[in-house]
């Protein structure tokens, strides 16, 4: 159970990095412009272009980054880490995504971030994701 919840958790969030990788490369997709795909992956009022380049590049290497720590507490790379690394990472990592997915049902959050579409997919995905995503990292925390 440990491996397979390491595993999904990898792809998952892979998944996201290699999505910010395509926008930071000039990709629009879901969106057909950059003003469209502002207002549905971030969200932020008063803001037509999407952050620099470098910037989104270093969120997909942090998301990579967060994907692959789950695996070095599962035969694929365990020992790759020092343990307390390992579990102190898983930990940092809940508190994040479940911090993260809380915020999606916030009026504080939405007052920043409150640009439609954005604000529904995150109430009706993002945020979900996030908690789904954190409880993942808790449940790796209890099984290893």
């Amino acid at each position: 159970m440990l491996t397979a919840i390491s595993i999904l958790l990898f792809l998952v969030l892979a998944g996201i990095a290699g999505l910010h990788a395509y926008w930071a490369l000039g990709g629009l997709w879901p969106c057909h412009d950059e003003a469209s795909l502002v207002r549905t992956v971030v969200g932020t009022k008063h803001r037509s272009v999407m952050p620099p380049v470098w910037l989104t590049f270093v969120v997909a290497a942090l998301i990579f980054a967060a994907a692959l720590v789950p695996l070095f507490v599962t035969p694929i790379l365990k020992g790759a880490l020092p343990p307390m690394l390992a579990y102190s990472g898983l930990a940092v990592l809940a508190a994040i995504f479940v911090v993260r997915g809380v915020l999606a049902f916030t009026t504080a959050f939405h007052r920043r971030h409150g640009t439609e579409p954005f604000a529904t997919l995150d109430r009706r995905i993002y945020g979900p994701l996030c908690l789904v995503i954190g409880t993942g990292y808790l449940a790796l925390l209890a099984l290893a």
